[in-house]
């Protein structure tokens, strides 16, 4: 069985321009576009008429923590059926704002991983997910928590030196982790480090780099002050992820080796807008200490040609699953100068190639699944046509409810 949709105006994911006049095919089976033309069908398919709005891709979100609740902030001592609950609640909001594919970027327990398998299992309609598992710390650093005594529970891995690197990104390859998520630096809301502190060393980042590229995992890496980033990219990551302190020459670096930035840019925001009095003080401290700088040398690395993905650390304080993703982009092109165009390309093509994906995803195109939104507006004259609350939402072919 196959339906055709009809008089759709089509921003493909790719190009910088929108296709009038276009109609597509899915196959209800496989969920998957076999055609993607203008003009007038010829087949006798069902048909749904779009009558001229405008089709994307599905919105893809790069940096997530499924595990947490924006609005509680609880971290410490969280059980694995608390972690679990809050999962599944955080993909359906996600899949609900219109985001089909997310790149979690560090989960206690493996939960997103297990997730993800019993997804796969049981054909459960909700954005896919390149599962991190737990991330890659050291004692004390970002990642690290009270109840991570000893590195003996279900947070971090704790590492120490080049070898036990090599063992734990082992065993998140056994587990199932794709993306190998690496804290590299302090951050704004671990309460005994500064973001400019660097931890993991360059040996073992090294280590995770080769150990993860030979078995086609990606390595993101968690990076806010100027050193950490040099190490991060000195190792060989494939993301950077916040970027705070990013400078020129590091640019320069990433667009010519083709390593993308995801910025986060939401995560500040939140905090900076309702953590008053919500949040740690030290949090708040930080927070504001780094604002400013963030905000310009993510335009400054936009600027410069850095491919920036689009992720929105949600779950942090106040960092909503629900419209996230959307003041995310809308962070991009009025904080830092991005075009709408620019934005969406790092929550479309951009995004699919850095999770290794683009075989399936990130375009509209014949063969590739069909994620598709239907908005009432032109996304690429304003980025705010994507927050459209009854947008039609379609996961592998079928209307999200």
């Amino acid at each position: 069985m196959k339906t055709t949709y009809t008089n759709a105006n089509l921003f493909n994911g790719i190009d910088n321009k929108i296709i009038p006049n276009t109609y597509f095919t899915v196959d209800n089976e496989t969920g998957k576009f076999t055609e993607m033309r203008t003009g007038t069908p010829t087949n006798d398919n069902p048909q749904v008429d779009l009558n001229g709005q405008y089709v994307m891709p599905g919105l893809i979100n790069a940096h997530t923590h499924i595990m947490l609740n924006p609005v509680t902030n609880k971290m410490d001592f969280l059980t694995e059926t608390e972690v679990a609950f809050t999962a599944l609640q955080n993909l359906k909001d996600l899949l609900h704002s219109g985001v089909t594919y997310i790149r979690e970027c560090g989960c206690a327990f493996n939960t997103d991983i297990k997730l993800n398998k019993i997804a796969k299992q049981t054909k459960v309609l909700g954005p896919e997910i390149v599962p991190s598992g737990r991330p890659f710390s050291i004692f004390g650093g970002h990642g690290d928590s009270p109840e991570n005594e000893n590195g003996s529970t279900n947070f971090s891995y704790l590492i120490s030196s080049p070898d036990e690197m090599r063992k734990a990104v082992r065993i998140a390859f056994k587990n199932g982790a794709k993306n190998i998520k690496l804290m590299v630096t302090g951050g704004v809301m671990s309460a005994g480090d500064q973001v400019d502190d660097t931890e993991l060393s360059i040996g073992e980042m090294k280590v995770a780099v080769v150990e993860a590229h030979s078995k086609h995992m990606i390595v993101s890496a968690h990076a806010q002050g100027h050193q950490g980033i040099q190490l991060a990219l000195d190792a060989g990551v494939d993301s950077i992820e916040h970027g705070i302190y990013i400078d020129e020459k590091q640019a320069t670096f990433m667009k010519e080796h083709h390593v993308y930035l995801v910025p986060t840019l939401n995560a500040p925001a939140c905090i900076s807008e309702y953590g008053k009095g919500k949040v740690p003080a030290y949090m708040m401290a930080k927070n504001k200490q780094v604002e400013k700088a963030f905000y310009e040398n993510i335009g400054m690395a936009l600027r410069k040609g850095v491919k920036l993905v689009t992720g929105t650390d949600a779950g942090t304080p106040f960092n909503s699953f629900k419209t996230g993703t959307w003041e995310e982009l809308a962070l991009m092109v009025h904080k830092i100068g991005a075009t709408p165009y620019q934005a969406l390309l790092g929550t479309t093509s951009y995004a699919a190639d850095l999770l290794k994906i683009s075989d399936d995803y990130g375009s509209l195109e014949a063969g590739k699944v069909a994620d598709f939104l239907v908005l009432k507006e032109n996304p690429l004259e304003k980025i705010e046509a994507v927050q459209q609350v009854d947008k039609a939402i379609y996961k592998k072919g079928q209307l999200v409810v």
